[in-house]
């Protein structure tokens, strides 16, 4: 944290030495050395394959510092030396300018799961132990990180542990007493509440405590060995039976309380420090501009004795190094901390499921029922390193299908009147009401080389969107700041129940915000779909789960819709982002009167319809329609680099025609789209943050995201004044929609069965 220069103090400290301000954590530290010092041994011992996460958010010198001491950080960045010029610079570029990060982040070697965002340590943990049935997750949390919401939801993660075919995670609770500024509630409970609480949550309760360096390591080293017998043992009696037959298991939870900030300062200005919050971050007040104070933190840095530690170079000495285990066994070398893609998916066949379009909009399936068949092949074909993941959803979703190939992950009992496909093996989990938990599964599945996907709500996914971003950063920093990370497979997010359709959910479940929200990122790793039938959501879907080092959104739909592309369409639209569509429109391939635009399953059926009306009334205009289904690609160049060219966007829509684009999500994120473009001849007609409990069409009409207005805005921006008999037309059919739907609950007959006719 505070030097520069001159580490192992062999020279008096001079402010040449010290950082102009230093910046780090120091509260969490010494305790997470001595769990990650014992963690090793215990590697040793029982030659285990195990794997360290750091809840604790700001710790990252506990993983450098130990990857230092073992070599692999050396490996991984050969510039920084096993000797005194290599110390110097480790430490200069910690928490600094150009350096490091104060958290375990993806250039930490051995790190997963990074401190940016609290609550995540056993959701990850947990999803990085499927299907892994040797390796060990020690997931360290801090007893801050133990107040937040996501991380008590963790604790639910032994419900869905099968002790046969996956992994253990390991929770250790490292209560040091403090936060920022308060102290800890957990911390503050005896070790019966303590005892209590984890046995109601299914965990077995082991304690360590102390600051007596000469008492807690041999109370640590014995409680560790207990601990790490029990899982071999729960391990080794499971596996006598098929995992099928697996229950539930009580695993070890170890609770270690060492006082915040231990082995620093005791106090400061007559105040405590060591034991409480004052130690959270820079415990004695010291940086280049003002050394007064740096007598008391040298004399605290020197009471490590770094003579003894080090030999005349600045090698740590051999029978520290010693310690460490060997080659992958080291915990910042194990390959599950960079797994990359284990195994390429078998991405299977959906052709084999696909809507006959022969005649387009006649066929009316379900999206979502549809794809479910898809996946169930999917999962046959990857019985090992594909899963789905979800809250509570994935019958609402209208997965179905896909329990025709799996059950439902679960441990705990079960109730043959009541529960739907439980079972002790199933590669779905989706059993606990929690996106955190869902989400938090697959980062960990996804992050340690494995596949699948995460469905919800649309809305519902807003309350995940903070860690979909700190994964973001995790996928960024990883492709910028390293060169040895692998690829990761993609995470994969689904979202159904959206704003259009949330007829008996109404104003409360709707909310497209997360593709505005990620359309800020780098465009390098988002990417979001809106695929608008099967056949769009088929393809979109081979391509997402088969792409690397993204963040996918896929958009869709699980109600009734009428299905119009076809198997080749629906392959174009993947490969180009977009298709002008032929048969709906008339312009001949030449220069059109007005360009319709649909991004999304009801802004096509609605785009579709105001086309039809549109053309009756006139048909003389000359149409085209293109659907979007990669709504990222027709961003500029300038913004994205793979935008297209303003001679391609001029193509599609033209320099000056009127541009009727009905988009699912936010109106602005389409307005971005055009700003840099030629043609700002747009009527945009997206969400517009009206809803209510009604019927399905008047939630577009709401939002004037239907047919009408769509066609009205169209007549208007060819004919101007001339279209005035025709928008009456259309405010008059929007008017008797509203009062039908007061007087029968329902849609208009002329909505309910509309289909599509050829314009050409």
């Amino acid at each position: 944290m505070y030097l520069k220069d001159n580490p192992l103090l062999r020279r008096p400290v001079t402010k040449e030495d010290v950082k102009v301000h230093p910046i780090g954590h120091w509260g969490t530290i010494a305790g997470q050395n001595f769990i990650y010092a014992h963690l090793l041994r215990a590697i040793n011992k029982f030659e285990l394959n195990m794997f360290y996460i750091e809840g604790p958010g700001h710790g990252g010198q506990v993983m450098v510092s130990n990857s230092y001491i073992d070599g692999s950080y050396s490996e991984r960045y050969p510039q920084i030396t096993q000797d005194e010029a290599g110390l110097k610079q480790l430490c200069k570029i910690f928490s600094f300018p150009g350096g490091i990060a104060s958290h375990a982040a993806p250039e930490t070697p051995g790190s997963i799961h990074e401190g940016g965002e609290l609550g995540y340590a056993l959701s990850h943990a947990t999803g990085a132990i499927l299907d892994s049935p040797d390796v060990i997750a020690a997931t360290v949390i801090g007893d801050g990180e133990a107040e937040t919401g996501p991380l008590n939801a963790g604790w639910f993660s032994n419900i869905f542990i099968n002790p046969v075919n996956d992994g253990a995670v390991l929770p250790i609770l490292y209560l040091n007493g403090g936060k920022i500024h308060n102290p800890t509630i957990l911390a503050r409970k005896t070790d019966e509440e303590l005892t209590q609480l984890f046995q109601g949550f299914g965990w077995k309760p082991y304690f360590v405590e102390g600051d007596d360096p000469r008492v807690i390591h041999g109370q640590m080293a014995q409680t560790l060995d207990q601990v790490i017998e029990e899982i071999k043992a729960i391990q080794a009696e499971a596996r006598k039976h098929p995992a099928e037959e697996a229950s539930q298991a009580t695993w070890p939870v170890l609770i270690v309380r060492i006082p915040k900030g231990w082995t620093g300062p005791k106090e400061w200005n007559g105040e405590p420090i060591e034991g409480g919050f004052r130690a959270h971050q820079v415990p004695i007040p010291v940086e280049a501009g003002h050394m007064e104070n740096i007598d008391a933190l040298t004399g605290w840095l020197k009471s490590y004795n770094p003579e003894e530690l080090f030999d005349d170079k600045g090698y740590v000495k051999e029978d520290i190094r010693s310690l460490s285990p060997k080659g992958d066994k080291r915990m910042s070398m194990n390959p599950v901390t960079n797994a990359g893609v284990v195994k390429k998916l078998d991405l299977a066949d959906w052709r084999k499921h696909a809507i006959d379009t022969s005649k387009p909009g006649s066929v009316m399936k379900q999206d979502m029922i549809e794809f479910g068949n898809y996946v169930a092949d999917l999962v046959k074909a990857n019985p090992d390193n594909f899963r789905i993941f979800g809250p509570d959803e994935t019958k609402s979703n209208r997965l179905n299908n896909v329990f025709k190939a799996t059950n439902r992950q679960w441990l705990a009992p079960r109730d043959q009147a009541y529960d739907e496909w439980l079972s002790p093996v199933g590669r779905v989990i989706d059993s606990q009401l929690s996106e955190h938990q869902a989400e938090g599964f697959l980062e960990g599945y996804v992050l340690t080389g494995r596949h699948g996907f995460f469905a919800s709500y649309e809305s519902f996914l807003r309350v995940v969107d903070s860690m979909i971003t700190q994964h973001f950063k995790w996928l960024r920093k990883s492709k910028t700041h390293t060169d040895w990370r692998k690829n990761y497979p993609s995470l994969n997010l689904i979202a159904t129940s959206t704003v259009f359709q949330q007829d008996h959910n109404g104003y409360t479940h709707q909310d497209p915000g997360l593709l505005t929200h990620l359309a800020e990122k780098t465009p390098e790793y988002i990417r979001e779909y809106l695929p608008a039938d099967s056949n769009s959501l088929f393809a979109v879907m081979e391509h997402a789960l088969a792409d690397e080092d993204k963040v996918n959104v896929i958009v869709t739909s699980k109600h009734p819709r009428p299905q119009f592309y076809s198997v080749e369409e629906a392959e174009e639209l993947v490969k180009e982002g977009y298709k002008v569509i032929d048969w709906a429109s008339n312009d001949q391939g030449g220069k059109p009167d007005v360009v319709f635009a649909a991004a999304g399953t009801e802004p096509n059926l609605e785009i579709l319809a105001g086309i039809s009306i549109l053309h009756k009334a006139f048909p003389d205009i000359k149409i085209r329609f293109i659907n979007v289904l990669d709504i990222l690609k027709l961003r500029s160049p300038k913004v994205d680099p793979r935008g297209l060219s303003d001679e391609a966007f001029d193509q599609l829509f033209t320099k000056d025609k009127p541009v009727v684009f009905a988009y699912h999500g936010y109106e602005g994120q389409i307005r971005d789209l055009f700003f840099d473009r030629h043609n700002h001849n747009v009527y945009i007609h997206g969400y517009r943050e009206n809803g209510d409990i009604t019927t399905p069409f008047d939630m577009r009409v709401l939002s004037e995201m239907d047919r009408f207005h769509i066609a009205k805005n169209a007549a208007q921006g060819v004919l101007g004044q001339k279209a005035s008999d025709f928008a009456k037309e259309m405010d008059d059919k929007v008017a008797y929609h509203t009062t039908y739907i007061r007087e029968h609950g329902d849609d208009i007959p002329e909505v309910q069965n509309w289909q599509w006719e050829s314009i050409n």
